[in-house]
């Protein structure tokens, strides 16, 4: 067996490279008429009946105007049952003949099983579901003291998306659907201080990566990596390591600094696009396919950045990384941020 790894330890890495210079050419010629085929003729969506978690705020909250104005059916899901309303009567008003509102935690099993059959009660089928809910840490793992403060982010980002799509899986089956689960660019990208948060992430990439070959053909699924978007978390949402949600747009400044954030808007509309054209993987902003590549074939250079712009003196303040000083001396805030970001009018839970 030695003897065999190391024979393919020579052999592999030519024979692989030869292969991919020879197949990759056409493949990708093939995947891109088989795009254009698809921005012919995108899945009508209108009547279908599309789930969402995360649904009161942020991405989910557009994404789910976004079905709206396709004329889908709405199954809406969070804990916030007034926010959701609010959002379900906006769907209403847009073009979604059903809306309907579930007030429930992702991060307990039986809620999700309740989400599902809900919906199922409600409209006898399920043809999308979007794996939405998420939320987010900063502090290193060095500044936390009790870890298990934190298992909310690993229960919520990836066992509510597991939990809810196992339940789902067979309704799915029934009408030929699609899984939309979204993940993050911080899932190949090692950003201090979110180590938790880009660690559920990597794991709801991983596993719905995977799911996508168990279920195929009967149900497609598609990935979503979205960079810094318009959100709660982009207004400094998160939890704090003592495990209670806090709003800190100071940490908010460290973290994002000088990344361009995308609006709320624009992310909704190029996922469900990119659901309805049966598309594997969505990310937004397009650029930040780049940031794969950088790890893929540099990453000490990313990982160098990384520790120079974010990381400061032992023992000091975050505040006094390079990404808030440049944020702070240029005034890109302004322009790098949509203006709603600035706001402290931020949804309690």
């Amino acid at each position: 067996m030695d003897l065999l790894n190391t024979m393919l330890n020579w052999v592999a890495p030519p024979f692989t490279f030869v292969s991919m210079c020879m197949l990759l050419p056409p493949l990708y010629f093939y995947k891109l008429f088989l795009s254009f085929l698809s921005s012919l003729s995108p899945e009508d969506v209108a009547g279908k009946v599309v789930l969402i978690t995360g649904a009161s705020s942020g991405i989910g909250e557009f994404v789910a105007y976004e079905y709206a104005r396709r004329g889908a059916c709405l199954a809406l899901a969070a804990r916030r049952e007034r926010g959701l309303r609010e959002v379900a009567d906006r769907c209403l008003e847009i073009g979604s003949p059903d809306a309907f509102v579930i007030a429930a935690d992702v991060a307990k099993d039986e809620d999700c099983r309740r989400i599902v059959d809900s919906t199922i009660t409600r409209f006898g089928r399920l043809d999308h579901l979007v794996n939405n809910a998420g939320i987010t840490s900063v502090c290193t793992v060095e500044e936390c003291h009790d870890i298990t403060n934190l298992r909310p982010i690993m229960d919520i980002n990836f066992w509510g998306a597991v939990y809810t799509t196992r339940y789902a899986i067979p309704h799915l089956r029934n009408s030929r659907g699609r899984i939309v689960v979204l993940s993050s660019v911080d899932s190949w990208l090692p950003l201090p201080r979110q180590s938790f948060y880009n660690a559920s992430k990597a794991a709801l990439l991983a596993m719905f990566e995977t799911i996508r070959i168990e279920v195929w053909p009967d149900i497609k699924v598609t990935v979503v990596t979205p960079g810094p978007i318009e959100s709660e978390f982009t207004q400094g949402k998160m939890i704090s390591q003592e495990g209670d949600v806090k709003v800190d747009q100071e940490m908010r400044d460290v973290q994002i600094g000088m990344q361009p954030v995308e609006t709320t808007v624009v992310c909704a509309r190029e996922i469900v696009k990119g659901a309805c054209r049966g598309e594997r993987c969505v990310i937004v902003p397009g650029w930040y396919r780049v940031t794969h590549w950088l790890m893929t074939f540099c990453p000490e250079v990313v990982e160098w950045c990384y520790w120079l712009l974010y990381m400061t003196k032992p023992h000091g303040s975050p505040t006094e990384a390079w990404t808030k000083k440049l944020l702070d001396v240029t005034g890109a805030r302004a322009v790098l941020y949509p203006s709603s970001i600035s706001s402290t009018d931020i949804k309690t839970q």
